[in-house]
């Protein structure tokens, strides 16, 4: 049998990735340093030595740094890592340009759960403030079961367009639910619609460390199974051949990609074409070979969406404008940029 995997230590860069690494880190320390309040540097090294060696005070300066905007990046850095790698993981396993981590519809079931929540003011005793999190959670993991267990039951085999079929048809319904939930939602309706323009203020450490752990575990296996990527570009069948389990590989990624995202969407809420526009960017830089796809794709996700949260801060300082419009907006034009591009060179 003709093995799939090739020389393991092809596609690897470390200078690459410590290139990545250290744009990340620039973005991150200038998303630290500015914001929609201004704060002098000064303040702001004297604020995070003093957190460093555990005296911080209780003053203005290190609230708003220390306990505001610092959780905010990095849960920012962090929703835009999953989501990225998310939308290149999807668009290699499923072969399709407008693929990324919502095209299952799980993101739509994360919403909901959260809608539900804020619609109702449901509270869970013991997580002030955390319904909502772990109600899109549970909406997405019962998302996803009920998306695969609806494809399994017409397509034992998992195939990519059942998938995709199943994953449509179940976002409008969700979507229809939430339209009717708003209805009746009365004055919790200018929360809701907050929401859904996505929006990272006010997530703490608790958040961060929720997806860091999302991250870690589901992000690890996705990029445990880049060389699996590879072979489906030459197709399921090709892949199948040549001695990919196919149907394995495709339920794991599909299980990571979900929990990612929903995960993602708990905190985050609707942050869109993250996932669809940065992967496009990251394989004009690296190629599409996914060894190096999938790292570059997280790194340049985390620095697309810190820039594009930072923007929404300053743009109209003290006003901020939620990340989903800042993404939503850069997005489609990079996207239609993109897309020109690609056409023009073919």
């Amino acid at each position: 049998m003709i093995s799939y995997m090739g020389n393991r230590a092809r596609g690897y860069n470390w200078i690459e990735y410590l290139l990545f690494a250290i744009i990340t880190m620039v973005i991150f320390v200038l998303c630290i340093f500015a914001g929609s309040v201004r704060v002098p540097a000064g303040e702001i090294l004297s604020s995070i030595r003093d957190f460093i060696s555990g005296q911080t005070e209780n003053t203005n300066t290190a609230m708003q740094i220390m306990k505001i905007r610092l959780p905010r990046v990095i849960n920012v850095a962090l929703t835009g890592a999953a989501l990225a790698l998310c939308g290149a993981a999807m668009q290699g396993l499923l072969r399709n340009p407008l693929a990324d981590g919502s095209t299952l519809g799980v993101s739509s079931g994360a919403s909901l759960g959260a809608i539900i929540s804020i619609a109702f003011g449901i509270a869970i005793p013991g997580l002030s403030g955390g319904s909502t999190v772990l109600m899109s959670i549970l909406f997405a993991f019962a998302s996803l079961v009920l998306i695969l267990s609806l494809a399994y039951r017409l397509d034992y085999t998992l195939a990519t367009n059942t998938i995709i079929l199943i994953g449509v048809v179940f976002t409008m319904f969700a979507h229809s639910l939430i339209s009717m939930i708003v209805v009746f939602a009365d004055e919790k309706v200018k929360s809701i619609m907050f929401w859904t323009m996505g929006s990272l203020a006010g997530s703490n450490f608790k958040n961060a460390a929720t997806l860091t752990v999302a991250l870690v575990i589901c992000g690890g296996l996705l990029l445990l199974h880049a060389d699996e990527l590879n072979a489906f570009a030459i197709g399921e069948e090709n892949a199948r051949h040549i001695g990919v389990n196919v149907r394995r590989v495709k339920l794991i990624i599909l299980i990571a990609v979900s929990v990612l995202i929903g995960v993602s969407v708990s905190i985050g809420g609707t942050i869109g074409f993250a996932g669809l526009v940065i992967p496009h960017i990251a394989r004009m830089i690296v190629g599409p070979n996914h060894r190096r796809l999938l790292p570059a794709s997280l790194f340049a996700g985390a620095s697309f969406l810190m820039l594009a949260d930072l923007i929404g801060r300053i743009i109209l300082r003290p006003l901020e404008l939620p990340i989903g419009v800042v993404t939503s907006f850069t997005g489609s034009i990079a996207f239609v940029y993109i897309f020109y591009n690609t056409r023009r060179v073919k």
